[in-house]
């Protein structure tokens, strides 16, 4: 399997993954909301002076990762996007994908990093504690899904 940056012709496979992921929760895809940036992912990150990576396996992508700069606080880092095929979670795939945007974000001058995570994935929110990731108590409902949908604030200082 490749780590590599996301390109446009990723898009359906992308998307094919995050839909396959977020049906496993009673949930789907919103393309014309939350998840609209999968649409054009390489024009939307790199309009953000981010990253998005993918997992290739053979141009099966199977796993998904992305970094982007707060344009408000010049070292800070929002971290989106980990997803994960079925069968590759709790194996090594996860950290790799975690160790590819920690160092992008540190070698672009960020000191923190920032996450929001929907509130049913439990056992993303367990790598994360795992990976030095701290909750804060915040807590946020979106409504930009096709059903509203809460979210936990994750961060770690680098």
């Amino acid at each position: 399997m490749l780590l590599r940056l996301a390109s446009s012709q990723d898009c359906p496979s992308v998307i094919h993954l995050i839909d396959g992921v977020l049906r496993e929760y009673g949930d789907e895809i919103c393309l014309t909301g939350a998840d609209q940036d999968l649409m054009d992912i390489t024009g939307h990150y790199d309009q953000l002076g981010g990253a998005f990576v993918v997992l290739d396996d053979d141009a099966r992508i199977r796993g998904t990762h992305a970094v982007v700069p707060d344009d408000s606080r010049h070292d800070v880092c929002f971290l989106r996007r980990l997803y994960l095929d079925k069968a590759l979670r709790g194996g090594e795939w996860g950290s790799r994908l975690m160790d590819w945007t920690l160092e992008w974000a540190t070698a672009h001058g960020a000191r923190r990093v920032e996450l929001w995570s929907d509130t049913r994935f439990e056992r993303a929110h367990a790598f994360f504690r795992r990976c030095a990731f701290q909750p804060d108590g915040r807590e946020r409902t979106m409504d930009d899904g096709l059903v509203p949908y809460r979210e936990y604030f994750f961060y770690r200082e680098l």
